[in-house]
């Protein structure tokens, strides 16, 4: 018997610019359930790229997961008895989770000045393609080109072989 499919979390937009996306950017940002103090990091952020580029703060964040967002990765399959690192294109969910996944850890692995400060100069390299989340993607779309002779493995094209019959 198959396993129920998980039921997925709605998630609300956020007060200040009624985003989705910027809602699920406070919830990666969280730590220990303390939401105010990931909104703050947040609007703060956003406070700092407004000061640093002159431009309206949605456009650039959702420029920046554009630029982050890869689309092709590479998993690991067993062929044969041995693996292989074969490419697969990235499911659009699964690229908006890698984007601020990878957006948010760079952030927190800097130290030395305030974490809203290191969100907007993450998201402003982002634009830019450069930062660590940007090399991050580009390291992800090496990988995945250099595995590209291992892309028919991609799909299970097992049939049954049928049997003969005299």
């Amino acid at each position: 018997m198959r396993r129920p499919f998980k039921k997925k979390h709605t998630l609300e937009p956020d007060h200040k610019y009624n985003s989705l996306e910027v809602s699920k950017l406070i919830s990666y940002v969280m730590q220990d359930g303390k939401k105010g103090a990931a909104e703050k990091i947040v609007y703060g952020a956003f406070d700092e790229i407004k000061k640093q580029t002159k431009r309206e703060p949605l456009e650039v964040y959702q420029e920046a997961l554009v630029n982050i967002g890869p689309t092709m990765e590479v998993r690991s399959r067993r062929v044969g008895g041995a693996n292989y690192q074969v490419p697969y294109e990235v499911r659009p969910e699964r690229k908006l989770a890698l984007a601020l996944r990878w957006i948010v850890g760079a952030a927190q692995a800097k130290s030395g000045t305030p974490m809203y400060k290191r969100l907007a100069n993450e998201l402003i390299g982002a634009i830019n393609e450069e930062g660590e989340a940007f090399k991050k993607r580009e390291n992800m779309h090496k990988m995945a080109n250099a595995n590209k002779a291992f892309a028919h493995f991609a799909f299970n094209r097992s049939k049954k072989k049928k049997k003969l019959t005299l």
